[in-house]
């Protein structure tokens, strides 16, 4: 049995003793090969990883504000409309591709986004996604037409996808404990506090006409803000990355792009140029697409590697669940958001300022709702979270359409109050519990893929939203009216909130 006693104390059998060796530190001392091999000095090894620093507050602001951004330019622009419209003469269609190209592009690369994080560092992709996020608002804002400004917002999704994943894996990585959950909680409320802030920003902005910016202010103002962002992570998010992360899948990114693209060009585009037989192809082509994107990534699961999307994570029932309670809420809420702009601006007579405020509290109602919708779900369970969210969210809808077809069009704000009220309420609690439920179903080992899958699911249909209902709100319009085109998509919408209640009438307590 061998003793750890320093060799330059016991010189080894197999060689004369170095005089040197009672000067000389032993770990600086030359090794012969066996000294490495049998003594008490093992080969060295590949260096252990180091752990991530700690997140401060400081660098958890920073995430935070950087979170916040990609979510406040999905609302803020719903505010300018009638001006980019004006503006750039652009057509009801174009201004759906204006939201809905930048929820695609978001969609398709958000789970791109994340390996790329986990294998090059998170807090490079952070910046890098930022300094993005900055160069394209300049790009928006510089807009010289409708098309451009579509592309532009094309650029600043992908901007997005690259900077949004990195910061909730980034406080799972270097946090822990209460701090984490502190953490996490402030996280899930960015989502509240962007709506409010997107619409009243929004407004303030095109109102101001800042130098003359007018509409192009609502993204030029990121630029200022992006510098701050860049300035303070450089130096205070931790950098970290996955031991072992997963390779991309650049098939399954193209094929998921392009089948989204190919389904929403007709949608926005079609019924405006009277379905052109190139429409008509786009929508078979989204369904071969579609095919083949799940052809593709079955074909790499069972190959041992990394796909976009499992398929496999669709066997889980929580996560069919799931799916199928956030399709009639991501629709809903998209769709809902681009009518009520118009509605406000060009229905009811409003100004950029003023149909801002009036989104308020609507916005502070979800904010609120979602703050509390975790204790809610564990005291009475997700199912009845749901029922109660789709019965408070159709009483608004009811409540709203009461308003406008007694007192239309001379309604003013406070009118409206009641029912964007409980519209808030509703939509508060929904998000939260569609995560809750879906990743229930998801296993521990596979919680990165289910998260992915949840955040794409939920841009994609924010991007089908606008492009679908849209779409419907808009057709109806010039032949029955803006305000019968509304009840129509919204009658559409107490369907899929029939189907909540349904699904959380029939759920077990104990799911979520």
């Amino acid at each position: 049995m061998s003793h750890d006693i320093p060799t330059a104390a016991r010189p080894a059998p197999d060689r004369k003793p170095d005089p040197s060796d009672r000067t000389r530190n032993p770990s600086e001392r030359k090794q012969n090969p066996s000294d490495r091999k049998h003594g008490p000095y093992p080969a060295p090894g590949p260096p252990a990883p180091q752990a991530p620093a700690a997140l401060h507050p400081s660098g958890l602001v920073t995430l935070l504000l950087g979170a916040a951004l990609p979510m406040i330019d999905f609302f803020v622009v719903n505010v300018a409309f009638p001006s980019i419209e004006s503006d750039l003469g652009a057509s009801p269609a174009a201004l759906e591709m204006v939201v809905a190209g930048y929820a695609v592009a978001y969609a398709s690369l958000l789970v791109l986004g994340g390996r790329l994080g986990d294998a090059l560092g998170r807090r490079r992709l952070f910046l890098w996604g930022v300094a993005a996020f900055g160069a394209t608002s300049l790009a928006c804002g510089f807009a010289p037409g409708v098309w451009w400004l579509t592309a532009a917002r094309a650029a600043q999704g992908a901007a997005s996808a690259m900077m949004f994943p990195q910061v909730l894996a980034t406080i799972q990585a270097t946090s822990e404990g209460r701090a984490r959950s502190r953490a996490i909680g402030l996280f899930g409320s960015v989502g509240g506090i962007s709506v409010v802030t997107g619409q009243v920003l929004g407004g303030v902005l095109v109102a101001a006409d800042l130098g003359g910016t007018g509409w192009r202010a609502i993204f030029l103002i990121n630029v200022p803000v992006v510098l701050v962002i860049l300035a303070i992570g450089a130096r205070t998010v931790p950098e970290s990355r996955s031991e072992s992360p997963a390779r991309g899948d650049t098939a399954g990114t193209v094929l998921l792009a392009c089948g989204l693209i190919a389904l929403l060009l007709p949608l926005t585009e079609g019924r405006a140029a009277g379905w052109p037989w190139w429409s008509i192809a786009l929508l078979g082509a989204a369904a071969l697409l579609a095919y083949s994107f799940f052809a593709v990534e079955r074909r790499e699961e069972r190959a041992g590697r990394s796909p976009l999307l499992p398929p496999s994570l669709l066997r889980e029932p929580g996560v069919r669940r799931g799916l199928l309670i956030g399709a009639p809420v991501f629709l809903g809420f998209s769709s809902f958001m681009f009518e009520s702009a118009l509605l406000l601006q060009q229905g009811l007579r409003y100004g950029a300022l003023k149909a801002g405020l009036t989104l308020v509290l609507m916005g502070l109602a979800q904010f609120a709702a979602s703050v509390r919708a975790p204790r809610l779900t564990e005291r009475f369970g997700a199912g009845r979270v749901l029922v109660l969210s789709a019965v408070a969210q159709g009483t608004g809808l009811g409540a709203l359409l009461l308003a406008l077809f007694v007192q239309w069009p001379g309604l003013p704000p406070v009118a409206l109050a009641p029912a964007l009220l409980l519209c808030g309420l509703g939509q508060g609690l929904q998000f939260p519990t569609y995560y809750r439920i879906l990743l229930s179903g998801v296993p521990a080992a596979r919680a990165g893929a289910g998260s992915g899958l949840a955040a794409t699911a939920q841009q994609a249909g924010f991007a089908l939203g606008v492009a679908a209902l849209g779409s419907l709100f808009l057709a109806l319009t010039p032949q029955y009216g803006m305000r019968e085109a509304l009840a129509a998509v919204l009658a559409l919408q107490a369907c899929g909130l029939l189907a909540l209640v349904v699904t959380g009438v029939r759920m077990p307590r104990t799911v979520g």
